[in-house]
């Protein structure tokens, strides 16, 4: 017998336009005690079917749904179909000598609420994030190891040689979960993954650097500052493990100043530009807070051509977007002051919550109050590994702007 979720009066709009979440406010009646992760049934107040969907109790998005199918049935068979639509559709971004390391699934933007593969060579890494995706865990991970044994499919250029788990992201504890890392199939992963992105090349943690290792979300955005590199000094904050850095320097960027929080970040950035055949005297790193260099800098009068602004997530929550919104004031305002004329900044927000139209009007005050008058030259987003579906726009969550001192 299914068990049933009875949707309020007037409060299954969203559940008709295919959104994927239903909050737990919108709930009439659960019918038949389902357990956490169990697929339920979803019905309007007046008996419509509405969808198939993970039941999850602890968490305000108490369902996300499967399917809007009501012939559908939620086996692994599904999920088998769904993995497979989205492991095809990035055929045309794993290209041998050009790129081995993209996204596989995206999780609701792909129909798989609470699932991420990402593939870094010749590992998978995976993050089940909500309780659906845990319920099926094992399944899902059979399924994986099937397909990555095929030659012929695109999450195996070559074999798979191990499936890693990075569930340990405190997202998953609203969801009543436990963090969890560790090897699930094959091969334990060396200390580093190196991997290819265009003419670039970088060393990944995949055990334990940040997400599944590495921002692959900024593959198309790491290309585009190569049109504006050359002969810059560059200014790059959150420098991580220098993705922009060595996009930078390899473009003819003169010199390029990291500045980093992690010392291990750093190593591994060091190691990223001997990798790449780059000359370490153009690269100055600074371990420290971001906040407390730019100041530094602005008292010292030190000015750039360009600066890349990639902040960690400032907003995990709406109620959390007013102090985001003070923290991405500050370091654009920082930001501009620092920038000689003519130069130019990448600017990043990976907040889900924040707007586009807000980031937009952030910088644009912050530029206002630095006292530059700046064009936007480009807008950014996240690469096309990381898709957004039209009926889940929260899928949309990094913005960039390109913005040209005037």
């Amino acid at each position: 017998m299914n068990k049933i979720i009875l949707v309020k009066k007037d409060r299954e709009k969203s559940l008709l336009r295919h959104h994927p979440w239903l909050f737990s406010g919108a709930i009439e009646k659960v019918a038949g005690e389902p357990q956490s992760g169990e697929t339920v049934e979803l019905r309007a107040h007046d008996g419509r079917f509405l969808g198939w969907g993970a039941w999850s109790p602890q968490s305000q998005i108490a369902v996300r749904v499967w399917s809007f199918d009501e012939s559908e049935v939620i086996d692994a068979d599904f999920f088998r179909c769904r993995l497979n639509q989205a492991i095809a559709q990035r055929k045309s971004l794993l290209i041998p000598g050009v790129t081995d390391a993209v996204r596989l699934v995206n999780a609701e933007s792909d129909g798989l609420p609470g699932l991420i593969v990402d593939r870094y060579g010749d590992f998978l890494v995976v993050q089940f994030l909500a309780v659906g995706a845990e319920f099926w865990r094992a399944t899902i991970v059979a399924i994986l190891a099937e397909i990555g044994l095929e030659s012929d499919t695109p999450v195996a250029g070559s074999p798979v040689a191990g499936i890693y788990e990075r569930s340990d992201i405190n997202v998953r504890e609203k969801e009543g979960l436990p963090l969890r890392k560790g090897l699930l199939q094959g091969e334990e992963p060396p200390e580093f993954v190196e991997i290819r992105e265009n003419s670039l090349r970088f060393l990944v943690d995949i055990r334990n650097g940040h997400k599944t290792g590495f921002y692959l979300d900024q593959r198309d955005n790491r290309q585009k500052i190569t049109e504006f590199a050359t002969g810059c000094y560059v200014l790059n904050c959150f420098a991580y493990t220098g993705g922009f850095a060595i996009a930078a320097l390899q473009a003819g960027a003169g010199k390029v100043t990291n500045v980093e929080s992690s010392d291990t970040a750093l190593d591994i950035l060091n190691r990223n530009v001997v990798l790449n055949g780059l000359d370490a005297g153009q690269v100055e790193n600074i371990q420290d807070d971001v906040f407390v260099v730019l100041r530094k800098f602005r008292d010292q009068g030190r000015d750039f051509d360009l600066i890349v602004l990639d902040p960690p997530k400032f907003a995990e929550s709406k109620s959390q977007l007013e102090r985001a919104s003070r923290g991405y004031k500050d370091i654009n305002l920082l930001a501009f002051k620092l920038l000689r004329p003519g130069g130019v900044l990448f600017t990043f927000s990976c907040s889900g919550q924040m707007p586009p139209e807000l980031f937009q009007k952030i910088v644009a005050d912050a530029a206002l109050d630095a006292g530059k008058t700046a064009q936007i030259v480009a807008r950014l987003a996240q690469a096309a590994d990381h898709p957004t579906a039209l009926n889940f726009p929260e899928g949309h969550y990094l913005k960039g702007l390109v913005c040209r001192i005037v």
